[in-house]
């Protein structure tokens, strides 16, 4: 005998109608008749049985289950901000002994951290936000997830499918405004759809390195679901190849041939810096990296050169200039014009990156250090040409003179390279340092030298406001590691409100403030078009006298004098910290200029 039906859920809010109580049979209702929590009509309501979850025998509901889906995938934390469109999704992660949720003050905030955790581990960040301005505020942290290559998973509200097409409050075509910029881009409009999305939205994060995206209605976030999770070890894999047989052998061929080859490495081989040194004293090679993979190769070994391009520095410029063939790994590089007209080995593991934007002689399919470590195992020892090496030494040793020149400045306002240098006294050798954009990080990528210390940044869309959310997400994974924040006061003020995300989850994070008033890097670009300096000043409030009022601590430097001090109190806190540093306005980072 079936289970007489007394009681009818509003889909929308979970109201319940139960006839007995109300002494109306739910049929007998007028059709106009309306949910009296929140409005919604007859249609959005479905019948429950009279007894209870456990008579029923369903004791959960598709969010329960999404949110064990990912805990499954090793998800460990979920940032954003909630709201009523995704309350059964934020009910279910409370409930979860696995997942935590991070509240940010804005969702950019949320989908930057999502990115950065993604870009710092590897694995897949999680951002949620409600329907309509919450699914907005999210595009530009994803954008830069997905042009970063970084797996995230966004999980936006959606309102109740009854009011879909409806013009309902906070009401937007969230499916076709994330299509651009995602790999999977789905509707859960069933308990059915659940699992199985959940799996492959992470399923194409992953194989894609970019945005996947759920657009999850609450009606059916709060629908009832028994299904059994996916086990990840036999749904997910990744993908780690190695090239051709026939295309490895071409590139030992072009390495055995060439004089000077350069060894060119991105973020393919971060975490891989051991092996790409092995290759590059095998075949006597100079090292030089994108800015995204600063760190990874310690700039202090004879081989490394630093960072080529506008924002690195002028001997690897000069080594560029000097090469006979370039080793180009784990990066997309678009601009050909970097390096003069020479043979180029591009490895990629994802093929339509390889050869993008210009012809290259051997392409090579697969994961970068796995092809490193072959390409080690097969090439033939070369010997060290002393006057090649000599001439590139003697620029880097004059650029080292420079720096530390720079160190001794002690003029007011304060010269940036003077900062940096204090920064790099001060910081622990395995450091954390995330960048945000601006005049700042050409100061920090030219004139900083990792010995040790990992960053991060927004690299494609150089996006300023990274920097704060990047370091948040870093010392959750890193925590009693030293992690810094180099920002500023644009980007910074962007999402500085944030800063109490760290002081209420007691992240200590040092913020060094490059404060100079401006949009520096525009009026560099004024300049540089002969425009005057227009639209880029800022009055700005005291940035270290905010962080104390946040609960965290705060140092206002005018002096060079002062700054030692400030900095030995900001890193030897236990609390988050902004060390505001007045840097002269007037002075700006050179651009390198690239090869002819």
């Amino acid at each position: 005998m079936g289970v007489l039906v007394l009681k009818y859920r509003c889909t929308v809010c979970n109201y319940i109608y139960d006839e007995e109580k109300e002494g109306t049979l739910f049929a007998d209702l007028p059709r106009d008749w309306v949910c009296p929590s929140c409005g919604a009509p007859l249609s959005a309501f479905e019948p429950i049985g009279a007894g209870t979850a456990e008579e029923t025998g369903i004791k959960t509901t598709v969010a329960d289950k999404i949110v064990e889906q990912l805990s499954a995938a090793g998800v460990k934390y979920i940032f954003g901000i909630p709201g009523e469109s995704n309350l059964p999704l934020m009910e279910a992660i409370r409930k979860s002994t696995d997942v935590d949720f991070m509240l940010t003050r804005h969702e950019e905030t949320a989908a930057f951290m999502a990115s950065a955790h993604a870009k710092i581990t590897g694995h897949i960040g999680v951002c949620l936000s409600i329907a309509g301005p919450g699914t907005t505020n999210l595009i530009t942290g994803l954008v830069d997830a997905t042009s970063d290559g970084a797996p995230v998973l966004a999980l936006t509200g959606q309102v109740a499918q009854p009011y879909l097409g409806s013009e309902y409050l906070q009401e937007i075509d969230e499916i076709e405004i994330f299509a651009p910029f995602t790999v999977f881009n789905e509707t859960i409009a069933s308990p059915g759809q659940a699992v199985r999305l959940t799996t492959l939205a992470i399923k194409h994060a992953y194989a894609k390195r970019a945005t996947a995206h759920l657009s999850l209605p609450t009606d059916v976030l709060g629908m009832p679901l028994d299904d059994s999770i996916w086990q990840p070890e036999k749904h997910v894999f990744s993908p780690k190849t190695i090239p051709l047989e026939q295309d490895m052998v071409r590139a030992v061929e072009a390495i055995n041939n060439s004089i000077h080859p350069i060894v060119f490495a991105g973020w393919g081989i971060r975490e891989g810096g051991s092996e790409v040194i092995a290759l590059a004293e095998k075949i006597q090679a100079f090292i030089l990296t994108t800015s995204r993979a600063k760190g990874e190769i310690p700039e202090d070994h004879p081989l490394a050169m630093g960072v080529l391009g506008s924002i690195g520095t002028p001997y690897a410029a000069q080594a560029a200039r000097e090469g006979d063939l370039f080793i180009v790994l784990g990066s997309g590089f678009r601009q050909r014009n970097l390096v003069p007209d020479t043979p180029i080995i591009q490895v990629d593991i994802n093929a339509a990156r390889v050869g993008r934007s210009f012809p290259v002689d051997v392409g090579l399919v697969g994961d970068a250090i796995l092809t490193v470590n072959e390409l080690t195992k097969r090439v033939t020892p070369k010997l060290q040409d002393p006057g090649y090496f000599e001439t590139i030494d003697d620029i880097r040793s004059d650029f080292q003179e420079m720096i530390l020149d720079e160190s001794k400045d002690m003029s007011i306002p304060i010269n940036p390279g003077f900062l940096v240098q204090s920064v790099k006294l001060h910081a622990d050798r395995d450091a954390y340092i995330c960048i945000d954009v601006g005049d700042h990080t050409y100061w920090f990528y030219k004139k900083y030298q990792c010995t040790g210390e990992k960053t991060l940044m927004s690299s494609n869309m150089a996006s300023m406001g990274f920097g704060l959310p990047a370091a948040l997400a870093a010392c959750l994974e890193y925590p009693g590691r030293q992690v810094i924040c180099i920002t500023g006061d644009g980007g910074f003020a962007m999402v500085m409100a944030d800063f109490t995300t760290a002081v209420r989850n007691n992240l200590p994070v040092k913020v060094i403030l490059f404060n100079d008033g401006k949009l520096k890097n525009i009026k560099k670009e004024q300049e540089m078009y002969d425009y005057p300096e227009y639209g880029i000043q800022f009055k700005n409030p005291d940035f270290a006298a905010f962080a104390v009022s946040c609960g965290g601590e705060g140092y206002r430097v005018e002096n060079p004098e002062e700054l030692d001090e400030a900095l030995e109190k900001a890193f030897n806190s236990d609390k988050p910290t902004v060390v505001d540093v007045l840097v002269d306005p007037a002075r700006m980072a050179p651009i390198v200029l690239r090869p002819p």
